[in-house]
């Protein structure tokens, strides 16, 4: 945290999708390492609200901006004498991407480059944009769209010229308890006392705690020459395993017994995978190793110069790809832990 402190003190930093859980936490973290100024930008007023009330005590650097990054414009203002940028705005689940694709190219594609156009513009110095499982060989519209914005950004470091913005991004799976978690609607079946609908028992996804993740994207900045994509190691749980964990801590708290609520098989919903992917055969080749993390190199068709030698303690990648199947799956005990450390339970 001293490292991290000395990188982000007295920096200028917006963050976009503040207001969101991910976006948020990157701002709670970041208030706790001395910036000047932290702007939250989201299109969410309610969630700002919120948000402006539960940060009051550091109401002298923060500021709180309205705005769409589909809006040009609007990132420009944003990014007037900025720093440092953390790109978290972007639609997220997948069904809803799948049935309204052009408004996620909109929000997640296009959304990215007007991100990189208005740094580009106002010489800020390094953006982080925060990815997803999902662009790993990606099978649905939000995968997709979240693919071409980590193309975009990285590409852009080549285009760029002399301006010295760096550009690079942070892929990572399921956030524990954040906006939107499974965990709420098995939550509030459980609550109703209804079935828990889960769509494959099989189903095999990434998990990690929101500090975890946290921590990820703030260490970038530190690591970052522009153009890598960095990727946090984190064990996987089972679909079936998860439920029945859920099940076992928040039926008693309702009169019920574990074994009273059933769990319903729905099927895969359009555009879902039974396992996903953090780094695809192509990238594994191209990539660092640490013990807790892989940095996918630019591409060599790229004319970016990194200098490998700076990441310290790095090794070349020893796995052919990094996905959900050849990754420790976590036991339900470990489950049950990993949610009550989150307080989700």
């Amino acid at each position: 945290m001293e490292t991290l402190k000395n990188i982000f003190e007295g920096k200028k930093i917006l963050v976009t999708g503040g207001a969101g859980s991910i976006g948020s936490e990157i701002v709670r973290q970041l208030l706790h390492l001395g910036p000047d100024v932290v702007r939250i930008l989201d299109n969410n007023e309610t969630a700002q609200f919120y948000l402006s009330h539960e940060l009051q005590d550091h109401a002298e650097h923060v500021r709180f901006l309205i705005g769409d990054v589909r809006d040009l414009e609007r990132m420009k203002t944003a990014m007037e004498d900025i720093d440092i940028v953390f790109h978290a705005a972007a639609l997220k689940h997948v069904p809803l991407c799948e049935y309204n694709p052009f408004e996620a190219v909109m929000t997640n594609t296009m959304g990215t480059q007007n991100i990189i156009k208005a740094a580009m513009m106002s010489n800020v110095d390094k953006v982080v944009v925060i990815s997803t499982d999902k662009a790993a060989n990606p099978v649905n519209t939000m995968g997709a769209t979240k693919l071409l914005a980590e193309k975009l950004a990285i590409a852009s470091n080549q285009t760029k010229g002399r301006r010295r913005t760096k550009l690079s991004c942070v892929r990572f799976g399921n956030v524990v308890g954040s906006n939107g978690s499974v965990i709420h609607v098995f939550k509030e079946q459980i609550q109703r006392k209804r079935a828990v609908t889960i769509t494959e028992p099989a189903m095999m996804r990434f998990m990690m705690s929101i500090q975890d993740a946290i921590l990820l994207v703030l260490k970038t900045v530190e690591q970052m020459q522009g153009g890598e994509i960095f990727i946090l190691k984190r064990p996987v749980f089972n679909l079936q395993d998860f439920a029945e964990v859920i099940i076992e801590e928040v039926a008693p708290r309702h009169g019920l017994k574990p074994e009273e609520v059933e769990i319903t098989k729905v099927g895969a919903r359009p555009g879902e995978k039974i396992s996903e992917d953090l780094m695809t055969e192509d990238e594994a080749k191209n990539a660092l190793e640490t013990s807790e993390m892989f940095i996918v190199m630019p591409h060599k068709t790229f004319d970016i110069v990194i200098d490998r030698k700076k990441y310290i303690g790095t090794y070349p990648c020893t796995l052919k790809n990094y996905t959900s199947l050849n990754s420790r799956r976590l036991s339900k005990k470990e489950i049950r832990e990993m949610l009550r450390e989150a307080k989700v339970l």
